[in-house]
């Protein structure tokens, strides 16, 4: 029996994704979630064997929630479904743990065929984006784009900032003091070169840690 867990903040693509995958014989949908952060909760209540996740999702994008998903349950592999297949993206998902990726432009059988693929510990990437990540690493080796550059906790500040919420809304949320709270928030912005927060919106929008 194969184990999934289901990630998107829009219930029509759960929908899908729950008649496509739980349809499927020897496969069960675990859990569902409509943010990052429920998404690594409910990781962490049923241990499903393959989580699949949305990228772009308010209050924690599918990357970093795939990071805490790996730090906390190293053998639940993640496999992204998304829109985006610019490089970057694509670059950083891997540095947080990710194995599969799927554009939602594809046919249903490459998401089938990852979900078969993760739950044997092997990786997959559909076409496009094996050809994407090629690209990447052939003309960025040595370089670090400005997204690469931030921690983890850094971009979970940003996208809750760019999601409007205050610093001290932000400190309650993540659990940290709000000296942190401004102390991530302005190395954030050093290290993009941003000069107020309408820039900061603009970077997590044009970066894809929240929607437009």
């Amino acid at each position: 029996m194969i184990r999934i867990l289901i990630a998107d903040d829009h219930e029509i693509v759960r929908s899908g994704l729950r008649a496509l995958l739980g349809s499927h014989v020897g496969w069960e949908i675990v859990a569902e979630a409509a943010d990052g952060y429920a998404a690594v909760e409910a990781a962490e209540a049923t241990s499903p064997d393959v989580a699949v996740l949305d990228c772009a999702m308010p209050r924690m994008n599918g990357i970093d929630a795939t990071r805490h998903i790996h730090q906390r349950l190293p053998k639940t592999e993640v496999c992204l479904f998304t829109y985006f297949e610019e490089e970057t993206i694509i670059a950083e998902a891997l540095r947080a743990g990710v194995r599969g990726y799927i554009l939602k432009s594809d046919p249903e059988s490459e998401l089938l065929a990852a979900v078969e693929a993760l739950a044997q510990h092997h990786p997959y990437f559909s076409w496009v984006v094996s050809a994407s990540l090629l690209d990447h690493f052939v003309r960025h080796i040595g370089k670090a784009p400005k997204m690469e550059l931030l921690t983890p906790r850094e971009r979970e500040v940003v996208q809750l900032v760019a999601e409007g919420q205050s610093n001290k809304e932000v400190s309650r949320k993540l659990n940290v003091s709000l000296k942190t709270v401004e102390t991530h928030r302005g190395a954030a912005m050093r290290k993009a070169g941003l000069s107020s927060t309408a820039d900061l919106v603009r970077y997590a929008v044009r970066n894809h840690l929240v929607e437009p």
